[in-house]
């Protein structure tokens, strides 16, 4: 009787000691690898107002946009909460220490158009210069471009990897398709240029990482890339390169600005952690920001414009 007894409170110690590991490490799991909450107000850097409080010129000034998915706007709540519109024009319901902090409030004789396309790839974006963009004789362009992020994450491995939709691809088989992308993005710069006589600067946004520079492309529900860190590196470095060539172009730091925000946002011990923001900035599709990664955008590219402009 004495060693059935024992034998209940063996079983019963394991199945304690089971559950104080199990139950903690299950509320781990879902809190460090699966809990992605988004937050709620602002996000992203501030934005020195005194910049604000003066016309900065009143030349015609025209803010174009092209590129993808980013630059029109997919994932904010809505046309008026994207970057490029923020940018331009504060919201209603813009949270009050951004108030008046937008280029409509310093640019009086500025219009804007966008171009952007969701869900294209540089060789349109290429296109839609070419084709679409008419020229400005008598207007200064500012320029907001997002391009290449959909030439590395298309076509979700669903299909061999090819140039400009090139997900699952090996780098060896990806260096010919990113000299063309140096090519096709030098060529880019310098026909916006040539719609803008009058001159223009253009503020291309680097490519942000939604792994938060971990690589492991399961954590955003993609099948396993190996050489997608090393790929989106090389992209980077041609945006980066490639900008570098022209006094005019400025390169927007997506990716330094998003890493921390991504499917490792929870994981307090990686050096992207984020402790004043540990929240998630992508849409559902993964591919783009939503509303609160769009705040943090509008700021950055503010901050960029602010930096680099030779309009103030």
């Amino acid at each position: 009787m004495n060693q059935k007894k024992q034998r209940g409170k063996t079983r019963q110690l394991i199945l304690i000691a089971t559950a104080l590991i199990v139950i903690p490490g299950t509320f781990g799991y879902i809190e460090f690898w699966l809990s992605r909450p988004i937050g709620e107000g602002p996000a992203g850097p501030e934005v020195d107002r005194t910049h604000f409080e003066n016309v900065w010129s009143d030349r015609a000034v025209r803010v174009v946009g092209i590129g993808d998915s980013i630059t029109a706007g997919l994932g904010a709540k809505s046309p008026k909460h994207t970057f490029f519109n923020r940018l331009i024009q504060n919201p209603s319901d813009e949270y009050e220490p951004m108030r008046g902090i937008c280029l409509s409030s310093v640019l009086p004789n500025l219009a804007a158009e966008n171009f952007a396309i969701s869900g294209s790839e540089s060789n349109l974006h290429l296109d839609v210069i070419r084709e679409t963009i008419p020229t400005y004789p008598d207007a200064f362009g500012i320029i907001l471009m997002t391009s290449g992020g959909n030439d590395l994450i298309h076509s979700y491995g669903r299909s061999p990897p090819r140039e400009c939709a090139m997900y699952s691809a090996t780098l060896e088989q990806a260096k010919p398709w990113i000299d063309n992308f140096r090519d096709r993005l030098d060529t880019m710069l310098r026909e916006i240029a040539a719609k803008f006589p009058a001159g223009c600067e253009i503020y291309i946004g680097d490519i942000y990482d939604p792994t938060d520079g971990v690589g492991d492309a399961p954590s955003i529900f993609l099948p396993d890339w190996p050489d997608g860190l090393a790929i989106h590196a090389r992209y980077n470095q041609v945006i980066r390169n490639v900008a570098s060539q022209y006094e005019f172009v400025h390169v927007v730091p997506l990716h330094e600005t998003f890493l921390g925000h991504g499917s490792h946002c929870r994981q307090f011990w990686r050096s992207s952690y984020d402790s004043d923001d540990p929240h998630y900035w992508f849409f559902t599709n993964i591919e783009d920001p939503n509303d609160r990664g769009y705040d943090a955008i509008r700021r950055v590219f503010l901050n960029t414009i602010l930096a680099k402009t030779t309009l103030k």
